[in-house]
C-alpha cells in the first residue's frame, strides 16, 4: 500500500488534472464559438438556447405550476388576477345538474301483448293434452316438459294430472281467457307501492316495441301488481273439474302472469343524461386586477374554488401561448438594445466571448434568484411575522451587474443593466418595484466597482449598493402605506445586508470567473504587479538589463496613462511583461550583452532580423503558458506594431553583392497588429523612447525633449498609431510626462567640495586616500592568493 502522503499527493494531482481538463474544454468552447465564419451563426444560436432557457425559468412562476389550494391555508403572498376570467363554478353548475337529473321521470315500457301472449301460452297447452288424450297418453316425462314449455313455467306431475283431467278443454280456455282479460284491463306492475312512489316523482309510459308514448302515468291510469291480479284470478270458475283441479289451475294461471308495466332502467338513465347535458355551466367574472385572496388570510371555500380554477384556465394551451409570447419578448429585449449599443455606444463592442460570460451569468443568476424566491416562499410558514416580499431586499439583484462592470466595462454594464432589471421584474410577476430596485441597485454597484483594484472596492461598492436599497425601499414602504408598521423594520434590515450580499457573491465569483473564462480584471493585474511573480524574477536572472528596462517603461507608461486618462494599472502591467519573450535568447538584445561581445556580428542581417522579431511571438506564447491574460498578450503582440527594424535593414541594404539590391522591407518589419488600444500605444512609445534615452552621451532636459518628440514624431509618421484611439492632445501629453520622468531619472548631481583628513601630519584629499585605500586592497589581494586556494580546497573546490 502506497503512503498516506503519495495517497494524497496522487488524489490531488488528480483533481489538478481534471480541472485542468475542464478548463482546457471551456477554451476550447470558447475559441470555437468565438472563431471564423460561424461567428455569427454561434452568436444566434446563443441567443436562442439563452432565451429558452430563461423562458422555462421565468414560466413556471407566472402562475403555470401545478398548484391546489384548499379551504383553510393561509395565503402566503398577494394574488390578484393577471387578467379578465369568464370561470366556471364546478360546484354550482354541479348542483344544478344533480337537481335535473334527479327530476328526471322514470320511463316505464308497457306491454300490451302480455294478455294474448299468456292466452296463447294455454291453448297451446291444451291442445298438447288434447292430442295426447287421442293418443291415450295421459302422462309421462315428455308430456311434461311439452306442456311446461308451451306455458312457460315448471309444473308438476300434480299440476299435469289437473290439465289432463280437465273435460272440457274450451269451456276451460274460454274461462281463462275470460280472467286474463279482467287482469289485463289495467296496467299490472310488479309492486304497486314501489310504482306509486315513482309516479309522485314522475313517470313516462312508452309502448314496448314502437316507443311510443303513452302518456305521463298520472292518476287515472289503473293499476294493480300481481298479488292482485292474483286475486282476480283466484275468482275464476272452470267447470267439469274438481274443486281440487280447479284450484290446481288457478293456480297455474298465477304463476304464469307477468306485469305489462315495467321500469325501463336504461331508457331512465338516457333521460337522466339528456337532462344532466341539458343544463349549461354555471359561470362567474373575475375581471383583472381583482385581488383574490391577500397575504396572511385564511383562504375561504370561494377563494380556493377560484384560484384553483384561474391555474387551471391558464394551464394546457394557455400556458404554450404565454410561454411563446415571454420567448418573444425575452429575444426582443436581448437583441435591440444590442444593436443600439452596438450602432450608438463607442465602447460597446462585445465579443463572442463576452456575449458567452453574459450568457452564463444571466442563467446563473435567474437560478440563484428563483432558488431564493422559493425559499422565502417557505420562510412564509416559519416566519409569519415577516412578509415574503420583505425577503426580495436581500436578494442579490446588483452582483451581476457588478461583474460585468469588473469584467467588461462601464458601457456594457449600462446596457446589460437596462436588459437584466427588466427579465428580474418579469420573472417575478412582473413587478415594477423589482425592476426599479434591481436597476438602480445594479447602477449604482457598477458605479462603485469601476476602479476595483483592491477587493475592498467591492465591499466599499456593496455599502453604497445597501444604501441605495434602503433609499428605495423608504418610499416603496410611504406608497403602500407601511411605513410605521413592523415590516419596516424588517426591510430596513434586509436592503441594509442586501448590499453587503451582493458584494460576497461577487468577491467570491471573480477569480472564478479569471480563471474559467481567462478573463484579467484590475485585481488580477495587482497580482501580476508584483515583481517577485515567477515570469518577472526568472526575467530578472536571466535578462537582467530587459528586467531593468521593462521596469522604466512600467514608470512611464503608468505616468503617461494617468495623463490622458486611460489604464494605468494595464499599462504598467503590460510594459513589465512586453518583452519577456527575450528570456530565452537573451544575450542577442544590446541590453544583455555583457563584456562588449555582439552575436549579430556572427550573424546576417536577416538572421538578426529574425531573432528580433522571434522575441514577440515567444514572448505571446509564455504569456499563454502563464495565464497573463488577454490585454497583456494583445499588448505583447502589438507593442512593436509593424515598425521597421532599420538597423538590420539598413545594414542588410548596404552589402554589394545581388542579395542585398533584392532586400524586400517587408521581412525586417514586425509582423503586427498595429496597437489597437492607448494603453498598447503607450507601451510602444515608452519602449523606443526609454531605449533612445539609453544613446545619448549628455542627457540634458533640452535633449530629452528633443529625442521624445522625435521618436514619437517618427512612430506616428510611421503609421504605427492609427488604430488605437490616441490624439493629437494625447500625444502631446504623453511627450511632456516621458519628459518629466526622464528627466527625473537622468538628472545631473552638483558638485560636492572634496573634504581633506590628515595622515602623518599633513593633509590628504579624499582622490589621493582612495588611491591609498586601492592600492592596499590590491596588495592585499596578492598576498590572499595563497590562503584563497587552501580555502577553495577546504570547500571541495579545484581550480
Amino acid at each position: 500500500m502506497p503512503p498516506d502522503h503519495i495517497k494524497g499527493g496522487t488524489e490531488t494531482t488528480r483533481a489538478a488534472l481534471l480541472a485542468s481538463r475542464g478548463r482546457r474544454m471551456l477554451i476550447s468552447l470558447q475559441e470555437k464559438f468565438s472563431g471564423g465564419r460561424n461567428e455569427k451563426t454561434n452568436q444566434t444560436v446563443l441567443l436562442l438556447l439563452t432565451a429558452l432557457i430563461l423562458t422555462f425559468l421565468i414560466v413556471p412562476n407566472q402562475h403555470f405550476q401545478v398548484v391546489r389550494y384548499v379551504a383553510g391555508d393561509i395565503a402566503l403572498t398577494d394574488i390578484k388576477a393577471t387578467r379578465s376570467y369568464l370561470l366556471e363554478d364546478p360546484v354550482q353548475t354541479e348542483q344544478k345538474r344533480s337537481e335535473v337529473e334527479r327530476s328526471t321521470p322514470y320511463v316505464y315500457n308497457f306491454h300490451p301483448e302480455k294478455g294474448s301472449e299468456l292466452k296463447s301460452a294455454f291453448a297451446k297447452a291444451f291442445s298438447l293434452l288434447i292430442d295426447a288424450r287421442g293418443r291415450g297418453e295421459r302422462s309421462g316425462e315428455h308430456l311434461r316438459e311439452a306442456v311446461s314449455a308451451a306455458l312457460g313455467l315448471e309444473i308438476t306431475d300434480d299440476d299435469l294430472g289437473a290439465l289432463v283431467r280437465i273435460r272440457n278443454f274450451r269451456l276451460a280456455q274460454a274461462e281463462i281467457g275470460l280472467a286474463v282479460d279482467r287482469i289485463y284491463e289495467n296496467k299490472v306492475v310488479r309492486d304497486r307501492a314501489a310504482f306509486v312512489t315513482d309516479r309522485r316523482h314522475g313517470v313516462i309510459l312508452s309502448e314496448s316495441g314502437s316507443g311510443r308514448l303513452m302518456g305521463a302515468g298520472d292518476a287515472a291510469i289503473t293499476v294493480i301488481d300481481l298479488q292482485e291480479a292474483g286475486k282476480v284470478a283466484g275468482r275464476m270458475r272452470v267447470p267439469g273439474v274438481s274443486r281440487k283441479d280447479g284450484e290446481i289451475l288457478k293456480g297455474l294461471l298465477v304463476r304464469s302472469l307477468q306485469p305489462n308495466l315495467v321500469m325501463n332502467q336504461a331508457a331512465t338513465d338516457a333521460k337522466r343524461v339528456e337532462a344532466r347535458n341539458s343544463i349549461r355551466p354555471v359561470v362567474y367574472q373575475i375581471k383583472r386586477g381583482e385581488m383574490i385572496v391577500r397575504e396572511g388570510e385564511r383562504i375561504s371555500e370561494e377563494q380556493a374554488l377560484k384560484l384553483n380554477r384561474v391555474f387551471e384556465v391558464d394551464r394546457g394551451v394557455n400556458r404554450f401561448l404565454m410561454g411563446l409570447g415571454i420567448f418573444g419578448l425575452i429575444l426582443v429585449l436581448f437583441y435591440f438594445p444590442y444593436r443600439f449599443g452596438r450602432k450608438n455606444i463607442r465602447k460597446f463592442n462585445p465579443t463572442s466571448k463576452d456575449l458567452l460570460l453574459l450568457a452564463f451569468l444571466t442563467i446563473g443568476f435567474f437560478l440563484l434568484l428563483k432558488a431564493a424566491h422559493i425559499l422565502s416562499s417557505a420562510m412564509g410558514i416559519f416566519l409569519p411575522r415577516i412578509g415574503t416580499d420583505d425577503y426580495f431586499y436581500l436578494f442579490p439583484f446588483a452582483a451581476a451587474v457588478m461583474l460585468v462592470r469588473i469584467i467588461l466595462n462601464s458601457e456594457v454594464a449600462l446596457v446589460y443593466c437596462a436588459v437584466y432589471a427588466s427579465l428580474l421584474g418579469i420573472l417575478f410577476n412582473n413587478s415594477l418595484f423589482v425592476v426599479v430596485y434591481a436597476l438602480l441597485g445594479g447602477i449604482i454597484g457598477a458605479h462603485g466597482v469601476r476602479q476595483c483594484q483592491y477587493r475592498g472596492t467591492i465591499y466599499t461598492a456593496g455599502l453604497k449598493v445597501s444604501v441605495v436599497n434602503l433609499a428605495m425601499a423608504l418610499p416603496f414602504q410611504i406608497l403602500t402605506d407601511n411605513l410605521f408598521t413592523s415590516q419596516s423594520l424588517y426591510i430596513i434590515m434586509f436592503a441594509l445586508v442586501g448590499g453587503l450580499i451582493n458584494a460576497v457573491i461577487v468577491a467570491g465569483t471573480v477569480p472564478v470567473i479569471e480563471n474559467v473564462f481567462q478573463y484579467t480584471t484590475d485585481i488580477k493585474l495587482l497580482e501580476l504587479a508584483s515583481l517577485n511573480s515567477p515570469v518577472l524574477r526568472e526575467l530578472m536572472i536571466r535578462a537582467p538589463g530587459t528586467y531593468h528596462h521593462s521596469v522604466l517603461v512600467g514608470t512611464m507608461v503608468e505616468a503617461a496613462a494617468e495623463a490622458i486618462h486611460a489604464n494605468p494599472l494595464l499599462a504598467r502591467v503590460a510594459a513589465y511583461y512586453h518583452d519577456i519573450g527575450k528570456i530565452s535568447k537573451p544575450l542577442y538584445f544590446i541590453e544583455n550583452m555583457i563584456g562588449g561581445e555582439n552575436r549579430h556580428d556572427k550573424l546576417s542581417p536577416s538572421m538578426s532580423a529574425l531573432i528580433l522579431i522571434s522575441h514577440v511571438k515567444e514572448g505571446v506564447e509564455l504569456a499563454r503558458d502563464k495565464r497573463l491574460g488577454l490585454p497583456i498578450i494583445d499588448i505583447i503582440r502589438q507593442h512593436h506594431g509593424t515598425s521597421l527594424i532599420s538597423y538590420f535593414y539598413q545594414k542588410a541594404k548596404g552589402g554589394d553583392d545581388q542579395e542585398a539590391r533584392n532586400v524586400d522591407e517587408r521581412d525586417f518589419r514586425y509582423p503586427g497588429p498595429k496597437p489597437q488600444t492607448r494603453e498598447a500605444g503607450l507601451v510602444m512609445l515608452a519602449d523606443c523612447v526609454e531605449a533612445a534615452s539609453k544613446t545619448l552621451t549628455d542627457p540634458t532636459p533640452a535633449r530629452i525633449q528633443g529625442m521624445v518628440q522625435k521618436i514619437i514624431n517618427n512612430i506616428f509618421i510611421d503609421g504605427q498609431l492609427e488604430e488605437c484611439e490616441l490624439t493629437l492632445k494625447n500625444l502631446h501629453d504623453i511627450a511632456k510626462s516621458f519628459n518629466r520622468i526622464l528627466a527625473g531619472i537622468y538628472h545631473h548631481r552638483i558638485d560636492y567640495p572634496e573634504p581633506a583628513f590628515k595622515v602623518n601630519g599633513r593633509k590628504k584629499a579624499v582622490e589621493d586616500s582612495d588611491r591609498e585605500q586601492a592600492k592596499t586592497v590590491s596588495h592585499r589581494g596578492e598576498e590572499g592568493k595563497k590562503s584563497g586556494g587552501e580555502d577553495l580546497k577546504r570547500l571541495g573546490i579545484h581550480r
